[in-house]
């Protein structure tokens, strides 16, 4: 599978996100890649940390730019079972080439009129690439929503994205919470924290099981 993590904002946690799910599904799947294309680097900074810990089950991580990424991407499909791609949050040659070969495409987006805003030019740049590759769903996630679940910032946004007709709403909120800028410090997924923050985790395994199914 083919899984793309990107959109037209910066800072919406599409890295966190990425890693998490990454070395989620290393305990699913043998073959996983984790494809960086956002100069920032915050994915391949991850996995280097993640690198020095010899207790961790590593986590395959490499950087690829350019126009060609299509085709690159096509090919590294027959080496692994699973790439998750980490794009820049900004409409890019990277973000367009992996939409192509996507078979989902997951779009964080933080609770607050600006990220809805980004969503029109989201939309329309999943319409073009439906038009070549008809095959992805493209599946919004609400990401570092306000912990306390009273604030109605989260069903205001869900309202709004009642507009967009080729974008669906995750049944998953990712709300905001230290425990995720905990692991991505120390190169890990919530759910190998420890102490674990039950919150988070039970969050996180949420949303996988939206992408990839239950797992037994």
């Amino acid at each position: 599978m083919i899984l793309l993590i990107g959109g037209e904002k910066g800072g919406t946690g599409k890295s966190t996100i990425a890693t998490n799910l990454a070395a989620m599904r290393l305990k699913e799947s043998a073959d996983v890649l984790l494809l960086d294309t956002d100069p920032q680097a915050s994915s391949s900074y991850w996995s280097s940390i993640r690198d020095e810990d010899e207790s961790l089950k590593r986590v395959s991580c490499v950087q690829k730019f350019g126009k060609g990424l299509e085709k690159e991407l096509y090919a590294l499909s027959e080496k692994y079972d699973d790439l998750i791609i980490d794009a820049g949050g900004r409409d890019s040659a990277e973000l367009r080439a992996s939409m192509l070969a996507a078979d989902m495409i997951l779009i964080p987006v933080m609770p607050g009129q600006f990220d809805v805003w980004t969503l029109d030019r989201v939309e329309r740049l999943i319409s073009e690439a439906g038009n070549i590759n008809a095959e992805f769903d493209a599946l919004v996630v609400i990401n570092r929503a306000a912990p306390n679940p009273q604030i109605k910032e989260v069903d205001e946004l869900k309202e709004l994205l009642e507009e967009f007709e080729n974008l669906t709403l995750a049944e998953t909120v990712i709300r905001d919470r230290i425990a995720y800028r905990r692991a991505v410090r120390e190169g890990k997924s919530v759910m190998e924290m420890t102490p674990k923050d039950g919150k988070a985790g039970a969050e996180m395994m949420n949303l996988y099981e939206e992408v990839y199914g239950k797992t037994e």
